[in-house]
């Protein structure tokens, strides 16, 4: 694994997730209560084993870079690493052009390090995936790039990039974005999707994304002006993610993926979590989802009093490190570390970052509240559609997103 470097792609605007990425990077937003959504990236790496890791930021990204070197400290030692690589405008006065122009704008990297293969993963998904796996596929294949993919229902197909393979995995066709997505064989109702991971070997890595740096035409993006093109010329493979096999992981969560691109999945991934047997498991010790470790109190739950409704409990959640339920009640919800949820309070099907309160005798139904937010005593939020569209954002399925900071009144 010495000749192998990942290159994670994490300067994207994210603005499919405002409110949430009004002050942060979109691979930084909080997720399942006590991780950022790049730790699922970077727990795949380092669990497989891929100890060389360069994420290639661009916007926002303050957030982003004191989570990766306060939580993802390495042996420099051994010479392990996960490094932020701030847009360095090395070719020019311009950021980056596209995913395929981060990496050309960053091509010193990959002459310092020498390596053989390059991982270049998103940032931006949440998965479990042996990494190693794909690296013995590629090198079998002895293909020139191998791109992970995986099924999806055939009306979500205009949202990725489509891929027609053949009977030895090769693949016959990309198609990015397109508007009629074509089946998969035998599936009507399904068609092949590329993950947006990718494995290069390195020479063909760095022939294609000059020359596609040279095209004054290009969108400079790995999916419509790299695969597109390169499939025709070269061994491109497609790698089956739902054979990629984890320690631990239940046969319901192989080929378990979700692409948090917009706030009503990000909603809806968090609240997989806390159903009683969740298909992604966030306690498999076997493949752990690594972050920062903070020095906070455990969670309290505090007032019996049955008598008067002054009881503090919660149930099928997820409540973080550092959390006080005084006297309220908390049911099928998210909580970072340090929310407070005050007496007679009642949250339903939300997800709370950290340092949120919600006051006494407040109501809160399928919302998202962003950091350090105090909502006043007595505020109701999720019952009222008409009003809540007048005080804050509102999704199409109806989730109340609060944002960083916000003064409710």
């Amino acid at each position: 694994m010495s000749k192998v470097l990942a290159m994670i792609l994490a300067g994207g605007a994210g603005t499919r997730l405002e409110p949430l990425t009004r002050e942060r990077a979109k691979p930084a937003v909080p997720f399942g209560g006590r991780y950022r959504i790049i730790d699922f990236a970077l727990s795949n790496f380092t669990n497989s084993g891929v100890y060389r890791v360069k994420v290639l930021t661009q916007y926002k990204s303050d957030s982003l870079n004191n989570h990766l070197s306060r939580a993802w400290r390495m042996s420099a030692f051994l010479g392990h690493y996960v490094e932020a690589v701030p847009a360095q405008m090395r070719t020019g006065v311009d950021w980056y052009k596209g995913s395929a122009d981060a990496i050309y704008q960053n091509l010193n990297i990959i002459t310092d390090e020498e390596p053989d293969f390059i991982f270049v993963f998103g940032a931006d998904h949440v998965y479990r995936m042996d990494t190693r796996q794909m690296l013995d596929f590629h090198i079998a294949k002895r293909a020139a790039c191998t791109v992970a993919a995986i099924p999806v229902p055939i009306e979500q197909g205009r949202e990725f990039g489509i891929i027609d393979v053949g009977p030895d995995g090769r693949m016959r066709q990309f198609l990015e974005k397109p508007q009629n997505p074509p089946p998969m064989p035998g599936n009507p109702k399904m068609c092949l999707a590329s993950m947006g991971n990718y494995l290069f070997t390195t020479e063909v890595l760095v022939q294609e994304v000059v020359r596609d740096a040279a095209n004054e035409t290009s969108a400079h993006d790995f999916g419509k002006s790299i695969i597109s093109e390169l499939y025709k010329n070269a061994p491109v493979y497609v790698y089956d993610f739902a054979q990629n096999e984890i320690a631990g992981q239940e046969s319901k969560e192989r080929g378990y993926w979700r692409d948090v691109g917009n706030i009503d999945i990000y909603y809806q991934s968090n609240m997989e979590l806390v159903e009683v047997d969740p298909i992604f498991n966030l306690y498999n010790d076997r493949w752990p989802i690594h972050t920062q470790s903070h020095n906070y109190p455990p969670a309290k739950f505090v007032f019996a009093d049955a008598e008067n409704s002054r009881v503090g409990h919660a149930t099928d959640s997820l409540v973080s490190e550092g959390c006080i339920i005084s006297g309220g009640h908390v049911n099928r919800s998210v909580l970072s570390p340090k929310v407070r949820v005050n007496s007679y309070s009642e949250v339903e099907a939300s997800i709370l970052f950290e340092n949120v309160t919600i006051g006494r005798r407040s109501r809160v139904r399928k919302a998202i509240i962003d950091k350090n937010v105090e909502i006043p005593p007595g505020t109701t939020i999720g019952y009222d559609p008409v009003e809540d569209k007048r005080r804050f954002h509102v999704t199409p399925d109806g989730v109340v997103v609060i944002p960083k900071g916000m003064k409710v009144t």
